[in-house]
């Protein structure tokens, strides 16, 4: 890691923890009435879940630009100049550490992508790639914003979230597998892929597919669940909160 890394890190760092202290709650108590209402512990979690919003949105923007835009990651996905990823990666690095100074639970993808690649800088494209999930992290976030303001399940606003969060949860975790996948099998036996050593091979595929396998259980529950919440919409019934708390058990 070179110093600009390290000043991007300190500086995500820096950033991130004044957005919770500072930003948050003034932002919160101007355009949200019962954010005051909330007991503290919950208020951690609100200024601690807008700053995953904001961390989310920035990482997973800059995600989309590196695919479409840097030449260099798409021609080369394992070796190729991986100076912007990098800053992305720092970005989220800087987070990392917020979020452990804070001692709430870090996606388990997260910390595999981000280790993987900086301790090496290789796979550019790929630990950029998987990033993009972080796009379905503010409907997440939206969700535990509604359940914490007492909004009732069947609230038009709340279901149109839960919608909203199952269709961006598919095409960030979900839709995108097959190109992903077809990427890292075009890339076996080359010249490229030999270079990384059994290790880093082994490590890269073996997290991919766990990384996959939970991906497909998360869309399962968030599927059922937004199902459950829609039919009983429609049927102008009560939703079980308990059958339906499907996207608080994905914590960004």
């Amino acid at each position: 890691m070179d110093m600009r890394e390290v000043y991007v890190v300190a500086g995500s760092f820096v950033g991130f923890q004044l957005f919770f202290s500072c930003v948050s709650p003034v932002l919160s108590s101007n355009f949200t009435q019962g954010y005051g209402k909330l007991p503290p512990n919950k208020l951690n979690d609100w200024n601690s879940r807008l700053v995953s919003t904001v961390h989310a949105l920035i990482v997973g923007l800059f995600c989309l630009y590196i695919l479409w835009y840097d030449d260099a990651v798409n021609e080369d996905p394992v070796w190729g100049d991986p100076n912007m990823v990098k800053l992305n990666v720092a970005i989220t690095c800087g987070y990392l550490f917020y979020g452990m100074n804070h001692c709430f639970v870090m996606e388990v993808q997260a910390q595999i992508t981000h280790r993987s690649f900086q301790t090496r800088g290789v796979l550019p494209y790929f630990a950029n790639f998987r990033l993009i999930s972080e796009l379905s992290t503010p409907f997440v976030n939206q969700r535990w914003f509604f359940e914490a303001l007492a909004y009732p399940r069947t609230h038009r606003l709340v279901v149109a979230n839960g919608v909203a969060m199952a269709v961006v949860f598919f095409l960030v975790r979900i839709a995108v597998m097959p190109p992903y996948w077809a990427k890292v099998f075009g890339t076996f036996g080359t010249p490229a892929f030999e270079r990384l050593g059994l290790a880093a091979q082994v490590a890269w595929i073996v997290s991919c597919i766990c990384l996959d396998i939970l991906n497909t259980i998360w869309m399962y529950k968030i599927t059922r669940g937004c199902y459950k919440v829609i039919t009983g919409k429609l049927r102008g019934g009560k939703v079980d909160s308990k059958k339906t708390n499907y996207m608080n058990n994905h914590t960004d």
